[in-house]
This record gives C-alpha cells, structure tokens and sequence, in this order.
C-alpha cells in the first residue's frame, strides 16, 4: 500500500498515526482481468483504492455493456450512490487488467469519519468525482464521438492502449466498427493532433 498514503495527502493533512489506522483498516486483494467487483443490482458494500490496474464501470442497456467511465491506478473508488445508500448498483465494476487493490467495508469507512483529515478527504474526493462525472456527460452531448476520441488520444494515450476496442467504443457511444474507422481516418490523416 505504498502508494495509498502519498494519494490520501495530496487531498489533506494526515498524521502518521491517521494514516497507520486508516491503511490497517483496508484489506488487500488481488484480482485477475475480467473480474467483476460488483454486478448491477447489487449493493456496494466496499470503497476500494486500486494501486496497480485499471477498472471499468458499466451498465446494461438492452443486453449490452455501454462503459461509463474507467479508473486508473492509483485512485479510489466504489458504486457512490450505491455505497452511500445501501441501494442496488446501477452500474457494475469490472477488472480490465490485473489489479491489485485494498478494500474498506462500509462499516470500517463510516468509523473513519472520526479523523477530521478523512472527512476533508471524503469531501474533496467526492467533489472530484463529481466533477469528473459532470465532464464526460458533457462531453457526450457535445462533442463528437472522434472529438472525444481525438482529445483521448492527446491526453491520455496510454491508456487507449489498455482497453479493449469494444469497451473503448461503448465509452464514446459508437460501435467498434466506428472506432476502427475513427482510427483509420486518424491514421491517414496528415493533420498534426493537439
């Protein structure tokens, strides 16, 4: 869990002893790709913090995954609405990669709040996640799935070579048919990318 404390401070200020109860109060686990964490309709009963992998959320429509976000090591996270209310997910959470991760039940989580550094941390970490969520429906309904794509690329192309063209396709709204041609057009085109 070398990783998790330097994350937690760049949120708060946390004591050395803040940070030892909180990092004993995770437990360690280790998931393959593929792993399903958590499948919709059920109730998120973990936070989690991912120090190696990267993850999926998604939700069905039709008999079909449609992605709605990813998250990348080192970075924390559970089914928010679900976790807080003890209501079933509408969203599932899948391994794209081997992960290493540390779980926190909901019960051990909500004993955290005592730390006054946790509730900063929890405020400012929520806030993000919102925040980060408000962007991509943004962007969904105004930029094109290309734009999105081309602005992946710019910014985060590391990562578009971790996931899988069908999931990729399903984040921007498009058919892996469409990605292809996407990256063809791309490919061909003299046009620097910024």
């Amino acid at each position: 869990m070398k990783q998790f404390p330097a994350y937690l401070r760049t949120y708060a200020s946390f004591s050395d002893a803040e940070l030892q109860q909180i990092c004993v109060s995770f437990e360690a686990f280790h998931v393959t790709a593929g792993t399903i964490l958590l499948h919709e309709g059920e109730i998120c009963r973990h936070l989690y913090f991912v120090d190696e992998g990267l993850l999926h959320f998604y939700f069905l429509r039709d008999g079909v995954e449609v992605t709605r976000y990813f998250t990348i090591a080192p970075y924390l996270f559970t089914s928010q609405r679900s976790f807080n209310l003890r209501q079933p997910a509408n969203e599932s959470i899948q391994a794209l990669e081997d992960c290493r991760l540390w779980r926190l039940s909901a019960e051990k989580a909500e004993a955290l709040f005592s730390l006054p550094a946790w509730n900063i941390f929890a405020r400012k970490i929520l806030q993000e996640v919102h925040f980060f969520t408000e962007n991509i429906y943004t962007d969904l309904q105004t930029q094109t799935a290309e734009a999105r794509y081309q602005q992946m690329l710019a910014t985060q192309s590391d990562l578009l070579l971790r996931i899988p063209q069908k999931v990729l396709a399903s984040f921007l709204g498009i058919a892996p048919q469409s990605l292809s041609r996407i990256r063809k057009k791309l490919a061909c085109s003299p046009a620097k990318l910024t």
